[in-house]
């Protein structure tokens, strides 16, 4: 049998945050400090179950293991997830793969001291408006009230040959250059060895992971960070980029 794999970010590419209007037609996805803070959509809910027949779905996430774990999708839990920018790998019952963040290390090991620097520039920030969050020692995180001043500091100060600079809305992080998906995709795929590929995702952090497999689907909005060339096919927008793609990959998969 087949081994297909479905790569999927999970913000705003399979739920969204309740700030996002997605209609009335929506169930919780997460549940934070008693409140529901990110939801699906019914039509996306259903276009996932039918999908995780076909395909086997592996989520891939910036967020931490903490914050992955508190969302539900309404289908079995994947048995395999990749999170903190995939230098995590989750495994059955949310046990870590020790060895694969023992490897993450490594990989971010020449990337420590700017991290470091980066993490005392962030603490001095005027901008800053959130603490500076040091993540399982692979990326850092925060948040500015000035978004664009706060990257032109960093920018001038961190070598880019090391680390990636991103900023989400109010979020700043900073990545090295080899924690990123598409680098977690290539790693999964000397353990697993799937016959046939597919991502999704919705942002800058996703694009190295979408280069990375058979069928690439992103919000047509990240066009010009994809530059020229592109694998990727961009969505129309015709609908909810979740519903969108999740019929795209369903009518793939089943010739339609």
């Amino acid at each position: 049998m087949l081994m297909r794999i479905f790569y999927s970010d999970l913000d705003n590419t399979l739920i969204y945050s309740y700030k996002h209007d997605i209609g009335r037609a929506k169930r919780c996805a997460e549940i934070y400090q008693g409140r529901e803070i990110s939801f699906m959509t019914e039509k996306t809910h259903r276009l996932l179950c039918r999908l995780e027949r076909l395909v086997r779905i592996v989520p891939v996430t910036t967020r931490t293991k903490e914050q992955y774990e508190r969302i539900d999708l309404g289908i079995e839990q994947p048995p395999l997830a990749l999170v903190c920018n995939g230098g995590v790998l989750l495994q059955k019952n949310g046990e870590e793969d020790a060895s694969w963040y023992e490897e993450s290390l490594r990989l971010v090991s020449p990337c420590q001291s700017q991290l470091a620097y980066g993490e005392r520039l962030l603490a001095q920030d005027p901008d800053r408006c959130f603490a500076v969050r040091n993540i399982r020692s692979l990326f850092l995180f925060t948040k500015s009230e000035n978004p664009p001043q706060t990257l032109s500091r960093l920018k001038a100060a961190l070598d880019p040959a090391l680390v990636d600079l991103f900023s989400n809305g109010m979020k700043i992080y900073i990545v090295p250059k080899s924690l990123t998906k598409g680098t977690a995709i290539r790693r999964f795929h000397k353990r697993v060895n799937p016959d046939y590929t597919i991502s999704a995702g919705d942002s800058e952090f996703d694009l190295p992971m979408l280069w990375q497999t058979d069928l690439a689907l992103a919000p047509r909005a990240l066009k010009p960070q994809a530059g020229a060339g592109s694998n990727i096919i961009f969505m129309q927008g015709r609908q909810l980029f979740s519903e969108e793609l999740l019929t795209y990959i369903e009518d793939a998969l089943s010739g339609g």
